[in-house]
């Protein structure tokens, strides 16, 4: 016999969470967050690598509830986000990894489509940044930060990797900005997802 029903997986999950959480130090409502984006890895290592600053909860919340426009840096995170508590977000999402512009632009620069992506957002108005996957749209972030080009109302920082993800991370949190991030190698598009559902679901529900 296994456990069939949706919701009681998932509550299940998180009881068995909580066990482990017990020796944290997370507000509540980071407990939130941290819990989902364990929930989402099946890695309890998390709970010791997740990095939240500058007020990123109130912060982020405030943002989502104003209807915020929100960038990701790939399709995978864009499409883990949860749709239905978005629409009633009335946020606005957006991946641009696959646009022509980000294509042509990456050609002329000679970088990522990544690093290009995070461009063609701040052209579009985008303040939300939500990093799982690409280094370089992170530290893109933080250079247009350098530059006075945008002042993000928070970041999600979480990209994953070898070459660039810890660095990129280390940085951000040099940086006065309302942020979460992973410290290390650790991180990814599920795990970004994972943090913007948790925010959602804070704000106006499932």
């Amino acid at each position: 016999m296994y456990i069939k029903n949706p919701r009681q997986i998932e509550n299940k999950s998180m009881d068995i969470i909580d066990e482990v959480m017990k020796d944290t130090s997370f507000t509540e409502e980071e407990m939130l967050v941290a819990k989902r984006m364990i929930h989402t890895t099946g890695d309890f290592e998390y709970r010791k690598i997740i990095t939240f600053q500058n007020d990123f909860i109130s912060e982020a919340k405030e943002a989502i509830a104003s209807g915020a426009k929100i960038f990701t840096d790939t399709k995978m995170a864009y499409m883990g986000i949860n749709k239905p508590a978005l629409e009633k977000s009335n946020c606005q999402l957006k991946c641009f990894i696959d646009d022509k512009r980000v294509f042509e632009m990456a050609i002329k620069k000679s970088t990522t489509r990544s690093a290009c992506a995070v461009d063609l957002a701040v052209e579009q108005g985008f303040h939300i940044f939500v990093i799982g996957n690409a280094p370089t749209a992170l530290f893109r972030v933080l250079e247009l930060v350098n530059e006075g080009k945008i002042n993000p109302k928070f970041v999600v920082g979480v990209p994953v990797g070898f070459v660039g993800a810890a660095e990129s991370k280390e940085e951000l949190r040099k940086y006065d900005i309302p942020s979460v991030s992973t410290v290390g190698t650790k991180g990814g598009s599920n795990v970004a997802a994972s943090i913007i559902n948790a925010l959602l679901y804070m704000v106006v529900g499932r």
